[in-house]
C-alpha cells in the first residue's frame, strides 16, 4: 500500500525547490544541471520530483517549445511554515511552543539570532 503524500517536503524535494525558487522559473535541464555541480543528478529523477512537488502544489509548470519550464507556487517562507507545522504536529504533540523550547535548550544559537528572538518575545 502506498504511503500517504506529505505536505511537507522530502529532503530531495526541497534540494530542488531550492533551485526553482533561486531561479524563480525552471526546465528539468536547468535543475539537473544546477544540482549537479555538488552530485550527480538524474534527469528522470528531478522529472519525477516536480511531477510530485506540483501535485504537493509547490510548483505549476508552462509549456515552452518541447520542454516544460516550472514556476514556484509556495515561497519559502510559507514553505518552511508548512515543515514546521507537520513537525510540530509529528514530534512535539502539535505544540510549536514546545518545538521551540526544544531548539532553545538543545542548540547553540548565534547571539544576533537571540536578539531577535528577546524581541520577538517582548513584542508578542
Amino acid at each position: 500500500m502506498a504511503r500517504k503524500p506529505s505536505p511537507a517536503l522530502t529532503d530531495a524535494e526541497a534540494r530542488v525547490m531550492a533551485v526553482v525558487w533561486d531561479r524563480e522559473r525552471a526546465t528539468v535541464a536547468d535543475v539537473v544541471a544546477t544540482l549537479s555541480k555538488r552530485r550527480p543528478a538524474s534527469y528522470s529523477t528531478v522529472q519525477t520530483i516536480l511531477r510530485i512537488l506540483e501535485t504537493k502544489g509547490y510548483v505549476s509548470h508552462a509549456k515552452a517549445a518541447r520542454a516544460f519550464v516550472y514556476r514556484p507556487i509556495v515561497d519559502e517562507r510559507r514553505a518552511r511554515r508548512r515543515a514546521l507545522k507537520h513537525l510540530a504536529a509529528r514530534l512535539f504533540h502539535g505544540s510549536p511552543g514546545l518545538l521551540v523550547l526544544n531548539v532553545l535548550e538543545d542548540e547553540r544559537i548565534d547571539p544576533a539570532e537571540l536578539k531577535q528572538l528577546k524581541k520577538l518575545l517582548e513584542d508578542a
